[in-house]
Formats: structure tokens, sequence, C-alpha cells
């Protein structure tokens, strides 16, 4: 009889261990995918002030609404684990893993940020503003309680700094920060017909690449070529247009002394300068 119990309770446990190892077996897909949670960012090489024989600061915008860059909008919700690049901002800011510097002084990320000034940076605030009742079509005055909008992002500011490396005789480029940029309108704007923009805060992008290199950006194409954030910034896969360069006049911005077709122009003049640069340093 003890023997008999015995036998059960091995034939009891491999069966067990048997339904285990099936249930470890399953795979959501045709094939085990590597989890990006524990990525670490791609290591640059060191670069020495004495091999840096030239170098120029460049503010770039990367609207989210081209198709190319919708990438970082979408999912607007996190879904099967993913989110958008402005919700990973928050979370990691609310969650103490990222530091917010105020964009409203400068952009040399000298005066942090709490997550309750970051709430106050987006507009996320309480307070009275008229509403237009639909029935009646009169307006009345409603107490809003204020919320972080961040579908409200629609662009992105990139602060980064091209340089040549003459150790390696190669043209470079490193970010520095990223700048969220809110469209919103004003209370008194009624029927919205004037959007106004902002800076919302500067994020330090050395402090957020272990954060956004554990985080995965979908590729629409080929869900089997998917990047994480880090590498689609360090790829460059983003469309973008210059707004501003390093110069000797306070590093003005493009729209301060060029408009409409013109200031297109001169955004693209720039690009142009850096890669002519790279191209005559050498003879074919």
């Amino acid at each position: 009889m003890k023997n008999f119990l015995v036998t059960i309770g091995i034939v009891c446990c491999a069966v067990s261990f048997s339904a285990k190892d099936t249930q470890a077996q399953i795979i959501d897909g045709a094939f085990k995918r590597n989890n990006i949670e524990n990525k670490k960012p791609m290591a640059f090489a060191p670069i020495r002030e004495a091999d840096v024989m030239w170098s120029k600061k460049i503010w770039r915008i990367i609207d989210l609404r081209e198709k190319m860059n919708q990438v970082l909008y979408f999912p607007t919700t996190s879904m099967d684990g993913r989110t958008n690049l402005i919700n990973l901002f928050i979370e990691g800011i609310e969650n103490g893993q990222l530091t917010a510097y105020d964009a409203r002084t400068d952009d040399e990320f000298k005066v942090p940020m709490t997550f309750e000034q970051v709430k106050e940076a987006f507009g996320a605030t309480t307070r009275t503003r008229q509403v237009r009742d639909l029935d009646t079509g009169e307006l009345k005055e409603t107490t809003v309680v204020g919320e972080i909008r961040a579908e409200e992002v629609k662009q992105f500011m990139v602060k980064e700094e091209w340089f040549f490396d003459k150790q390696t005789s190669t043209l470079n480029t490193r970010i520095i920060g990223i700048c969220p940029i809110q469209e919103y309108y004003r209370d008194q704007d009624i029927n919205r017909e004037n959007v106004q923009r902002r800076l919302v805060f500067w994020i330090y992008y050395p402090e957020a690449r272990e954060l956004m290199a554990t985080h995965s950006v979908i590729n629409p194409n080929n869900t089997a070529q998917n990047m994480s954030f880090d590498d689609l910034f360090i790829k460059r896969k983003f469309n973008s247009y210059i707004v501003r360069e390093s110069n000797v006049y306070n590093n003005r911005a493009i729209s301060q002394y060029l408009s409409g077709r013109e200031a297109m122009l001169e955004s693209r003049k720039i690009e142009r300068e850096i890669f002519d640069f790279e191209q005559d340093l050498w003879e074919y």
C-alpha cells in the first residue's frame, strides 16, 4: 500500500511538471521575441575635446502629424505594453526616473521641475471656464478639473550637436535634449480659432536613454523589425526641420528674421551647409 501511494505521488508530480513545461512553452507568435525590458542603450564611443575640430548646435522640430513620425504619437493610450513618447516621459517624471527642466527660462537644463510643476506647465490646473450649453446655446461657468492632456503634444523640439571627429574622420551628432511642444486653445477662445503653442519642459537625453531603450516603437510595415525609442533617435528614423542654429546673434531662431517660404529655405540651407562641410573635407 505504501509503495502504491509513493508511485501515485511520483506520477502526479510528473504530470504537474509536464503541464508546467507545456504552459511555459506557449509563445504568442511564430517565434520567441527578446524581452526589451532588459535592453540597454547602445554605448557611444568616447570623444575627446582635442579631436573635435568643428561643431555646431542645432535645434529642430519633429512634427508628429507627419506620417513618418506618427509612431512617436501613437498609441495615445497604453496597449500591449506599449506607449507613446510623451506618456513615457510623463510616467518617468512621476516615478522619479526622469528629471524635467523648466523650458520657460532656457534650454540648458538649469532649473529642475517637480511633477506638480510639470502639470502646471501643461495647464493641468483646476480652473473656472466658460462652456457653451449644447441645449440652450448660452455660455455658463464650469469648474474644470485639471489633467494632463498628452494628446495635445503634436511636436517635439530636439537640441543636438553636430561635430567632426578627426580621430575617426567622421561627422557625428549627439542629441542633448528633447522638449515636447503642446498645442492648445485659450479658455477665452471658445470657437477655437487661434491655436497656441508652448514648450512644456526639457528632458536631458543622456539621462532618458535608459528608460527609452526599454520601450519599443512598433514598425507598421514589419513588426519583426521593431526598435526602441532610443534606437529610433540614434538611427535618425524621424523626419524634422531646423528652426535654429548656434550663431553670434544669441542663437536666435529662424522665425525671428524670416517667415514663410524664406524660413523653409533657410532651414534647408543650414542642413545643406552641414552636409557640404563633411563632403568638402574629402577629395575624389
